[in-house]
């Protein structure tokens, strides 16, 4: 459980309004559950459900998208830079990671988070105008489509730091402790993210 100034977080069904909710910390698997259990849109990352909780507890409602229904997909056997995205069924397996590699000249090719980003929106939006050229250009930091939330990867790392650093062994519970820390350095501006901890 999260504390607020000596305050147990009360259960979600208790909350009032979207302020009184961002006094408490959630984790993700949390605000996935609660979305859940409400039939709203559960997925995508902890800055999107807390957008969807937050137009919930306005009075508005985000449900899940309904699957479409799965067309059969064009076999495509040759690839080029003008070949669209859904058209060829783009997934991040070999295929695709050999025609990037031949383009780039890297090998073994790897996908850069803002292109994983930009392909799940392109499938969700059912962009079909958005070519593999397109993709290279992200790849290349020429064109955006979307950028990766890059907050969680923060997060992961500020954990893993905290937990190295032999100083904040004193804590019970390093979790909740680095958690508290966290929104201080995340909603300050002049605290820069480091290894160095205010114990």
């Amino acid at each position: 459980m999260d504390f607020v100034k000596g305050r147990q977080r009360p259960e979600f069904n208790e909350i009032k309004d979207y302020d009184e909710f961002c006094k408490y910390y959630w984790y993700r698997e949390e605000l996935i559950k609660i979305c859940k259990d409400l039939g709203l849109k559960a997925s995508g990352s902890k800055i999107e459900l807390n957008e969807v909780i937050k137009a919930y507890l306005s009075g508005d409602k985000i449900l899940p998208e309904k699957r479409r229904s799965k067309r059969k997909k064009a076999t495509i056997t040759e690839l080029t830079l003008d070949t669209g995205l859904i058209e060829c069924g783009f997934t991040f397996g070999n295929r695709f990671r050999e025609f990037f590699a031949e383009q780039t000249g890297v090998k073994p090719f790897k996908f850069n988070v803002d292109m994983v980003a930009s392909a799940k929106a392109v499938k969700e939006n059912g962009d079909e105008s958005f070519t593999l050229g397109d993709l290279l250009d992200i790849y290349y930091g020429k064109k955006t489509y979307v950028r990766y939330d890059k907050s969680a990867l923060q997060w992961n790392k500020f954990v893993k730091d905290f937990c190295a650093d032999d100083a904040t062994k004193i804590y019970d519970e390093r979790l909740k402790a680095a958690a508290s820390l966290w929104r201080i350095v995340r909603d300050s501006k002049v605290l820069p993210l480091s290894r160095t901890f205010l114990i």
